[in-house]
């Protein structure tokens, strides 16, 4: 099959009036669409080997396990003798995980989007180029799909029983769900491609995120107040603001959807399971929105004088996290943690790992 010249991306308008118009007309054009087909369709096109199950599994337990180590040997002991205070030294665990992960995900992405052979950011239709059904997935795809996937099964286990419970905790874990959905069923249809250009436009906010709140953390150390943590954390804030429009609302319409809704069928016209692909790209999309509204609210109290500093919006108050925590206390399940007392729903909880 010859590859088709590099295609202008739309402008933003002209990219959602397209997608919906084309997912209108496949719908219209679907005449055996149904469970059964989509059973068959399953059959016919997953490719998952019972040895990527089990190394997935593997890997998920691998990350939980080096979560707990890091926290127990590294972190917590570090937060302490920098001598954060009490409820900084429970958060602080967390952030420095998710940091040192995402930084690691993210420059490996960049690396192959950027240094490696593959021009899926500056041609996103190329995704589709070529696509056969049971194609092999290059090493180094497939290596970041791994890491990536059991990632994201290590944070569904982790945001109910390690993490800081907010406002948004129950959306996150949605958007873990979804996140492994796709990893897992964009792996077994050979849409790694796509795949790939999602992980990237996504993981690098997680980096600016968790560098802000660290920031955050240190400010306050030894009884004493730094300003120069103050000042990173807004420099890591302003950043993580600007980078999540351009990277979440912006990018990734013009650049997946666009590939996803319209080019696609272009360069496979009877590409399975076109719908569920994208409605949860849709899906994810929707809540890239509900988070940047948590951001413009972050504005717009340090604007409006109710905050005087950066801080997460997502945290609960200290009255709501007691009465969260009061009906949590009544939930089996939750015991003490190896991560110490952790905070959950803005009040110090001991939890199990």
């Amino acid at each position: 099959m010859a590859v088709p010249a590099e295609m202008p991306t739309p402008g933003y308008l002209d990219m959602f009036s397209t997608a919906s118009s084309t997912i209108i007309r496949v719908y219209r054009e679907c005449e055996d669409c149904g469970t059964e087909l989509a059973i068959q369709t399953l059959i016919d096109n997953a490719h998952i080997r019972p040895a990527e199950i089990l190394l997935f599994f593997f890997c998920v337990v691998m990350w939980t396990g080096l979560r707990w180590t890091l926290t127990t040997y590294v972190f917590v002991p570090f937060a302490q003798w920098c001598r954060l205070m009490p409820k900084d030294v429970a958060k602080m665990p967390e952030s420095a995980w998710k940091l040192v992960f995402y930084s690691m995900s993210w420059s490996y992405t960049t690396y192959l989007l950027f240094c490696c052979n593959y021009d899926f950011f500056q041609n996103p239709p190329s995704v589709f180029y070529n696509w056969k059904n049971g194609m092999p997935v290059p090493v180094d795809i497939a290596f970041a799909y791994l890491i990536q996937g059991s990632f994201y099964g290590h944070s569904i286990y982790a945001t109910m029983y390690m993490d800081a419970w907010r406002k948004d905790s129950a959306v996150m874990l949605l958007h873990h769900v979804i996140t492994l959905a796709l990893i897992s069923f964009s792996y077994a249809f050979r849409y790694h491609n796509i795949g790939l250009l999602v992980l990237f436009l996504h993981d690098i906010n997680d980096v600016q995120l968790e560098v802000t709140k660290l920031n955050v953390y240190f400010k306050s150390r030894g009884g004493k107040y730094y300003l120069i943590n103050d000042i990173l954390s807004t420099i890591a804030f302003v950043s993580f603001g600007v980078t999540w429009f351009w990277f979440r609302l912006y990018w990734f319409p013009l650049k997946v959807l666009y590939a996803s809704c319209i080019t696609s069928l272009q360069s496979v016209p009877t590409i399975p399971f076109y719908f569920f692909f994208n409605i949860l790209l849709f899906i994810l999309l929707l809540m890239n929105i509900y988070w940047f509204l948590f951001i413009v609210q972050c504005v717009m109290k340090v604007l409006t004088g109710q905050l005087k500093e950066v801080n997460d919006v997502r945290e609960y108050e200290e009255e709501e996290g007691q009465e969260a925590l009061n009906g949590k206390l009544h939930k089996p399940g939750n015991g003490n943690s190896a991560e110490g007392n952790h905070v959950q729903n803005g009040v110090s909880k001991k939890k199990e790992l």
